[in-house]
């Protein structure tokens, strides 16, 4: 419970914090004449006792031999007698007395002993009278007339202060918190730190508390006067990241008369009340020069204590340590001098934001991640993942590993391993076949003994090729083509795309298409014919075609593969209207009698066939040519033409003849999407690599309308701006880049000045030379 020493001349008792825990205690001390006195403050500093803490926490009693109770043989043998009063409440009812003597022998007293203390200055001086001497200083010379009024056998303190004198018996001056005193050999005073008759002076750049006095008695022909002056550093401490300094004066002035005397015999320093023998085995290092004795200690060293303290809601750490100097030297004044400071040091808050390291197992699928550098004294309470909190009971419940692991320099951190595929894990697909995994941690930390809450949030991520791209296969039959699609990561992390929409149920409905799941697999069946089919190479009754699938990603829709089907067909009959306005045709000619393939024509009696047999014949033409015709229904531009073949006659011969030749018309129709063509034809590729968007009929008519536009050549300009402004506009014949579905402003102006001519904007479109009829050509605009 309590443990007491005698270090050199103080009194030094502790206390276990363990066994106080939860109570309240006090300490009395025993007057040997008066009983106990509580003690407190004030009388703490007056009588030369100090009731602290160490840096453990541990409650430490301090008096000097010379305190006010202390009972004192001869000057060498000192006793103290302390009661601890406990209890548990704090009006300190039914407390607990342990009575604790204490004993201390000293001996090797100097001529003068100063100690500085944490709240009182105390000095102590032989009174043998030495020889006479000479040596009659100012200070001393003009305490003399003072003296002329000095009581008879009684002591006096006459104190020097930037205020002046003064002059004032012993009982005054313990008014005042001082205690003066005399044993067989020695007189003493205590003073405290700024008192009125105290002075601050810089002594190499320390702050120096000084009450300079005299002491003074008169006994018939003896004029006794002892200077009392003390002085003690009230500052001196240093700080870095790393280390702490604390500095004191080697000579100080007002207690060294004589400097050139001064001699110094010995410098000590201590830890916790104890003498350190050899400090740079523990890393302290005591340097002294003329002028300073500097002791530097690195935080964290032993002896001092680390504890984790929280500011502003940042984590930090405060090192203390308690810390004693002993130095001894010799002057003519007042041969051997032992100073001694007692000082108890603590840093200030200095910041340590916690790292999180990360030693994720990417193989393992496991997330490991190390929180820490803490002390001793934090705990890991509670966690959250995402937004879901956890105690740790929690936590482990439901498989979370945590655990304590201990660092390098006495500090330790906290393990936490998550699954990547826990409930909690962030998960995204990134890149091409890749999964980003985070994991959001907020961890809740108990600091210190206060057991004040900190809160700290990390994020940790990990990217790993998990993920399979899906491989398609394909093949065909006599009339459709195949695509086999694996459905894993399907609207998860990518789309199927035909073209440019996005291929679902209704997509495929509209197209023609024919989609089954199973439970691995969706199988798309797409007829020969049905929209989006490519046509590689198209010639007479034989179709090279292709369907194009792209596989992409849901949000960016980058394309990451393209599933592709090819093969070709044998098809007696088919029509095959391309964007760029191609058409091309293979009609079966089933008439009886037969009749000449080779002399069937479209509107445009020049364009023959491109190939033929007996009973087909292959045509291929460009709707701006062989007579085609546009006409508009709804949302469609229907392009038609017709296969026709007529009997041959003789010619000058009046009598009709008589033939079996029958008399056979092929209506031919393209049907477009106005939309899709103003869209995707204007700027339509090779037609052989383009998916067709037309739809193509052939309808069997005897006779059909044909209506022809009469052109008229007009005075019209036609420039394109830059933007749709209309205010900067390309130069004539200056190539113009454009990509698909970018829109193209163009001006058209007539400038005939006829007011019977009007213009009505119909039809535009680009074409790759100046030939009005040239062919292929790329509408901008239809129906204007």
């Amino acid at each position: 419970f309590a443990e007491s020493s005698c270090r050199s001349r103080i009194f030094w008792m502790k206390l276990n914090k363990l066994l106080l825990q939860g109570k309240f205690f006090q300490l009395e001390i025993n007057d040997p004449h008066a009983g106990p006195v509580l003690l407190d403050e004030k009388l703490a500093s007056r009588c030369g006792y100090v009731l602290s803490e160490d840096v453990w926490g541990n409650p430490v009693f301090r008096a000097s031999v010379l305190g006010c109770h202390v009972a004192n043989k001869a000057d060498e043998l000192f006793s103290l007698t302390v009661n601890i009063k406990v209890s548990s409440f704090s009006s300190m009812r039914a407390a607990v007395t342990y009575t604790y003597p204490m004993y201390c022998s000293y001996s090797s007293w100097a001529s003068r002993e100063i100690v500085c203390e944490e709240n009182y200055m105390e000095v102590s001086v032989k009174t043998n009278v030495p020889a006479v001497s000479n040596d009659y200083t100012v200070a001393w010379m003009s305490a003399l007339p003072e003296t002329q009024n000095v009581a008879y056998q009684l002591w006096q303190l006459m104190f020097v202060s930037p205020s002046g004198r003064k002059r004032i018996t012993v009982s005054d001056a313990a008014k005042l918190g001082y205690s003066f005193n005399n044993t067989l050999s020695r007189v003493y005073l205590r003073a405290p730190y700024h008192s009125n008759e105290s002075d601050i002076s810089v002594v190499s750049g320390v702050n120096m508390n000084m009450v300079t006095s005299t002491s003074m008695y008169r006994q018939r022909w003896l004029l006794l006067l002892i200077d009392t002056t003390v002085s003690c550093p009230v500052d001196g401490i240093s700080f870095t990241d790393t280390t702490l300094t604390w500095t004191v004066p080697s000579v100080i002035p007002t207690l060294v008369v004589q400097e050139s005397t001064f001699l110094s015999k010995n410098i000590l320093m201590g830890v916790d009340g104890r003498v350190t023998v050899n400090p740079e085995e523990k890393n302290y290092l005591l340097e002294h020069n003329k002028t300073h004795i500097k002791i530097t200690i690195p935080i964290g060293a032993e002896g001092g204590k680390l504890k984790s303290s929280i500011s502003g809601g940042v984590y930090g750490v405060i090192y203390s340590i308690d810390l004693f100097l002993e130095h001894t030297w010799t002057d003519a004044e007042w041969q051997t001098t032992k100073y001694t400071v007692v000082k108890s040091i603590t840093t200030p808050f200095m910041p340590q934001i916690p790292t999180v390291i990360n030693n994720t197992l990417p193989e393992e699928r496991l997330f490991n991640v190390a929180f820490g550098h803490f002390l001793p004294d934090v705990s890991l309470v509670a966690i959250a993942i995402g937004n879901a909190p956890f105690t740790l009971r929690e936590a482990r419940h439901h498989g979370f590993k945590i655990y304590e692991t201990p660092f390098s320099n006495r500090t330790k951190g906290f393990i936490l391993e998550v699954s990547f595929d826990d409930l909690y894990v962030l998960k995204e697909y990134v890149n091409r076949n890749e999964t980003k995994y985070t994991l959001l941690v907020n961890y809740t930390v108990s600091v210190g003994p206060e057991m004040t809450l900190y809160y700290h949030s990390a994020e940790v991520e990990c990217v790993i090729a998990d993920i399979e791209l899906p491989e398609a296969v394909g093949y065909c039959d006599e009339e459709n083509l195949y695509l086999v699609i694996p459905l894993f990561g399907l609207h998860q992390y990518w789309n199927l795309y035909v073209g440019n929409k996005l291929l679902n149920r209704h997509v495929a409905l509209l197209s023609g298409y024919l989609a089954a799941t199973n439970s691995t697999h969706l199988i798309l069946q797409i007829p020969l014919f049905a929209a989006g089919v490519i046509y590689e190479e198209v010639s007479f009754q034989k179709i090279k075609a292709r369907f194009d699938v792209a596989l992409r990603k849901v949000r960016t829709m980058e394309t990451l593969q393209m599933f592709s089907v090819s093969c070709s067909f044998n098809s007696s009959a088919f029509i095959i209207c391309h964007p760029d306005g191609t058409i091309m045709i293979s009609a079966q000619m089933k008439t009886v009698p037969a009749i000449d393939m080779s002399k069937t024509k479209l509107r445009d009696s020049s364009c023959k066939p491109r190939e033929y047999n007996e009973g087909h014949a292959f045509f291929k033409f460009h709707v701006t040519t062989c007579g085609t015709s546009v006409r508009f229904e709804g949302d469609h531009i229907i392009y038609e033409n017709e296969i026709s073949y007529e009997k041959e006659t003789l010619p000058g011969q009046s009598i009709p003849t008589i033939t079996r030749d029958p008399d056979y018309r092929l209506t031919v129709l393209c049907y477009y999407r106005a939309k899709e063509t103003l869209v995707l034809g204007a700027f339509a590729s090779d037609p052989f690599t383009s998916p067709p968007f037309g739809s193509g009929t052939m309808v069997p008519r005897s006779t059909i309308a044909v209506y022809r536009r009469v052109r008229q050549a007009l005075n019209v300009v036609s420039r394109v701006s830059k933007d749709e402004s209309f205010v900067e506009f390309y130069e004539p014949n200056m190539a113009i880049l454009k990509q698909p579905v970018e829109p193209v402003f163009l001006e058209v102006e007539l400038k005939d000045e006829s007011p019977d001519t009007e213009l009505y904007l119909e039809n535009c479109w680009v074409t790759r030379s100046l030939d009005f009829n040239s062919t292929p050509r790329w509408n901008i605009t239809v129906d204007g």
